[in-house]
C-alpha cells in the first residue's frame, strides 16, 4: 500500500446539501494536502452521497485521497479510498471486511491507550487530539497536549496524525513531537493555511 500523504483535510460539517461549496477543499489540495476527509454529519444519506462525489472527482483528478468519516456504505458507493471511524466506532475488522484490504481505515484516538488499541485491531493510522483548546471539544475538558502525542508516537509504530487547534503558530511544536502528520479543520479551510502546513510537513512521510 503507498505511503500516506501527511496532511489531511477534515471538512468543516457547514455543508447544507451536495452541492455545497468546494473551493477552500480545492485550495487546500492545491497547496499540498494530500488527504480529504468528508465529515458531514448532518447530511442526509443523498446529499452526503452526491457531495462524496463531488469530493471524490475533485481528489482523484489532483492526486488525493478521499476518506468518509464513519460510513463505510457511502464509501463503497463513492470509491472513495477509506473510511475514518471514531474512537467507539466500528471494529476496525468488520469494516475491513466490507471495504477489502486496499482502502485505508483510521481511528480517532485521545489517548495512548485508544492508540495501543487502533494499532492493535489493525487499523492504518490513527488521529491524536485536540492537541490544543479548540471550540468544538471544549466540552471534553483540558486537551491532552503536545507532550501526551509525543509519548504515544514513542509507543506506536501507527501514523499518527496531529488533530485540535493547530495553526500555523504550533507547527514547529508539533513537528517536534515527532508525528507522522496533521489534520486540521479550520487551518486548512483558511485562505493560505494550506501553505504553511505543506512546508511544515511535505510530501509524504
Amino acid at each position: 500500500m503507498p505511503l500516506l500523504p501527511r496532511l489531511m483535510l477534515i471538512t468543516d460539517g457547514s455543508a447544507a446539501d451536495g452541492d455545497a461549496d468546494l473551493s477552500a477543499v480545492e485550495r487546500a489540495v492545491e497547496a499540498g494536502v494530500g488527504i480529504v476527509q468528508l465529515r458531514e454529519k448532518r447530511l442526509a444519506d443523498r446529499p452526503l452521497l452526491t457531495l462524496a462525489r463531488r469530493l471524490r472527482a475533485l481528489t482523484r483528478d489532483r492526486g488525493a485521497l478521499l476518506l468518509i468519516n464513519c460510513r463505510a456504505d457511502i464509501a463503497l458507493l463513492a470509491e472513495a479510498d477509506g473510511v475514518h471511524l471514531p474512537a467507539a466506532g466500528l471494529p476496525v475488522g468488520v469494516v475491513r471486511r466490507l471495504l477489502g484490504p486496499a482502502r485505508r481505515i483510521g481511528r480517532s484516538c485521545h489517548s495512548l491507550a485508544e492508540v495501543q488499541a487502533a494499532q492493535a485491531e489493525g487499523a492504518d493510522y490513527a488521529t491524536f487530539g485536540p492537541l490544543y483548546p479548540t471550540p468544538s471539544k471544549a466540552a471534553y475538558g483540558a486537551p491532552p497536549g503536545p507532550a501526551a502525542l509525543a509519548e504515544a508516537v514513542a509507543a506506536t509504530t501507527l501514523p499518527l496524525f496531529a488533530l485540535g487547534g493547530i495553526d500555523a503558530a504550533h507547527l514547529g511544536e508539533v513537528a517536534a513531537t515527532g508525528c507522522f502528520g496533521v489534520a486540521a479543520i479550520r487551518a486548512l479551510h483558511a485562505g493560505g493555511g494550506a501553505t504553511a502546513f505543506a512546508a511544515a510537513f511535505p510530501a509524504t512521510g
